[in-house]
């Protein structure tokens, strides 16, 4: 077998390598698209009943030139300048993001549903002098910049580029109805007034000429937070380089479904995760196409008015985002007829889901795999080439990826270990944590910590996170697995997956689940794990809830259920269930 099977799946006329970057930073790249066609529309913003605002891509330069040089200018940030940006999707947020990026300013991407600790955290821990947030939250801002090193705030209103009749009517009802904007307690510029500073510095002879001079590929270009699932979160460093190569690879791996001028994406995760940033933000943006930005897709009704009034080609999402859709009438009985293809990432894509998605839409769907560490992407199944479900599919250009043991020794195809990746994409490390860059870098390669599998033909399957694994009686049980065969029961929409603490097998595994009405019963669910998975990985109990706890981009939350007060119970295994005697090794 050769050492890397995956080249011969490459999408025609796809090379292994991606050769020398086109552009030595994010702004060279984006700017140099933008001009081939400056009155295309870019970005258009849906909201939930349809009214929305659009913004063509030289009037998103001129934006962000305005915005780059209020940042140098007015403000008087530096090259390398952290600034804050907490921002829904909005038409806003590109025009703050590619300024920063213009001034040679740092982007800090940062969730604006934080609650003021958490904003304070990362704020302090990126030493930010600047912040743009959404108004609609400005009221946490009091306690969370009390002891940061943000000097200016620059405030955004959701209906920012809207038409003005649109825009006030949704202020309106943002003031007077829904009661969503808070009083600004604390000084603050209106983005309008910022850009406005920034074209009168533009008209006095001010420029951006040699904001980038210094700015290359190996210029900090992102600090993108992680880790919250294992301590307190941490900013991966992204350099200008690495992003501009994660965009090329993940494009490279597209083939013919993405026409260079001709797609619509439909952008339903957020911006600010490094998901939708890489390839929603910059590699649509590259590839000169329209942007449908929705604030909110929860609940998936959000997301209606967006397929209906738009010709989407293309869709990003997770794994409950496409599950949410094929539960809703309206997406059924009127599924998107522009659409070409559609990626999922950020979490396992069920194999169930995956066929009922290509049954209803008549297209592909395929999955790939990254980390914030990574820009994100790593592997990717390739379209127009061999598409594996249940697989991460292979790894994208200039990329080598393998499985190793616990001594770091590579592994023969089929042998589970941990995942290890290098390429031009890996991050630079963790910012001011030596320590922690020093235990997930070792010697270039970046370690995943997923349990990983390759098969003779190059292509990955993850088996599951090291900490999520459960170790039932010496054997390992794997909660996607598990989760993958409870969601195939036709009542039983979403499912979670943990181990339990048990005094006759160490642990045991816990089930928690969403399912229609009538709610298959425990026994029901026992029956149908007995089918297909092995006894000790079939659950001992079982709740239902009406939801479960999900992160931002909708992937489930294993660590929310395993501190909910529920989940430290050992329930007794129902009758039908597997006992100790089942589960244990022979």
């Amino acid at each position: 077998m050769s050492e890397f099977p995956w080249h011969e799946h490459y999408p025609a006329g796809t090379s292994s390598e991606i050769g020398d970057l086109p552009a030595r930073n994010l702004p060279e790249l984006l700017s140099t698209s933008a001009a081939e066609d400056p009155g295309a529309v870019a970005f258009t913003q849906c909201m939930p009943n349809g009214m929305n605002g659009s913004l063509r891509y030289s009037e998103v330069e001129r934006l962000s030139d305005q915005f780059a040089v209020y940042l140098r200018e007015v403000v008087g940030l530096e090259v390398g300048d952290r600034v804050a940006v907490q921002l829904p999707n909005c038409l806003s947020y590109p025009v703050v993001a590619f300024g920063i990026l213009k001034a040679g300013c740092v982007l800090v991407n940062t969730n604006p549903l934080y609650t003021a600790s958490e904003m304070t955290h990362q704020f302090s821990d990126s030493g930010a002098r600047a912040l743009v947030i959404i108004d609609m939250f400005a009221d946490r801002l009091p306690q969370a910049l009390a002891s940061t090193s943000i000097e200016t705030v620059v405030t955004v209103r959701i209906s920012e580029f809207f038409p003005a009749v649109v825009a006030g009517i949704i202020r309106a009802t943002q003031r007077y109805w829904s009661r969503t904007l808070p009083i600004v307690s604390v000084e603050h510029t209106p983005l309008r007034e910022a850009l406005e500073a920034g074209r009168e510095q533009i008209d006095g002879g001010s420029g951006l000429a040699t904001y980038l001079e210094g700015v290359g590929p190996d210029t900090l270009a992102v600090l993108q937070y992680t880790g919250g699932t294992t301590g307190v979160a941490k900013g991966a460093m992204l350099s200008h380089g690495n992003l501009v190569a994660n965009t090329l690879q993940m494009l490279a791996m597209c083939g013919t479904h993405l026409r260079r001028g001709e797609e619509t994406v439909l952008t339903a995760l957020p911006l600010y995760h490094v998901f939708a940033f890489t390839v929603n933000l910059i590699g649509f943006y590259h590839m000169r196409g329209r942007n449908i930005l929705v604030p909110s897709p929860r609940p998936p009704s959000n997301l209606k008015r967006a397929f209906e009034n738009y010709p989407i080609t293309w869709l990003t999402g997770v794994n409950t985002l496409f599950n949410a859709l094929l539960n809703e009438r309206w997406f059924l009985d009127h599924p998107p007829r522009r659409l070409r293809a559609s990626a999922a990432g950020g979490m396992a894509l069920h194999q169930s889901v995956a066929e009922r998605w290509r049954e209803v839409t008549r297209t592909p769907i395929v999955e790939g795999y990254g980390l914030t560490e990574s820009s994100p992407v790593l592997t990717f199944n390739p379209l127009g080439g061999t598409v594996k479900d249940g697989t991460i599919g292979i790894p994208i250009p200039s990329t080598t990826v393998r499985c190793v043991d616990d001594a770091g020794n590579a592994l023969s195809a089929g042998q589970p270990g941990e995942l290890v990746a290098r390429g031009p994409q890996i991050m630079q490390g963790y910012w001011q944590r030596a320590d922690e860059t020093e235990h997930t870098l070792v010697d270039g390669w970046l370690h995943t910590g997923d349990i990983a599998e390759m098969d003779d033909d190059g292509y990955f399957r993850i088996v599951d996170r090291k900490k999520d694994m459960v170790l039932v009686s010496g054997f390992n049980v794997y909660p996607n697995e598990v989760e993958e065969c409870l969601t195939a029961m036709p009542t039983v929409r979403e499912a979670g997956v943990i181990g339990v603490p048990d005094p006759k097998t160490g642990e045991a595994v816990r089930a928690f689940i969403v399912a229609d009405d009538p709610a298959p019963s425990l026994d029901e669910i026992v029956a149908h794990c007995r089918e297909y998975l092995a006894a000790y990985k079939v659950p001992r109990s079982v709740e239902l809830r009406d939801e479960l706890p999900k992160s931002p981009i909708g992937k489930i939350l294993r660590k929310e259920l395993r501190t909910d007060p529920g989940a430290s119970t050992n329930d007794p295994a129902p009758e039908t269930a597997p006992g100790s005697e089942e589960a244990s090794p022979r």
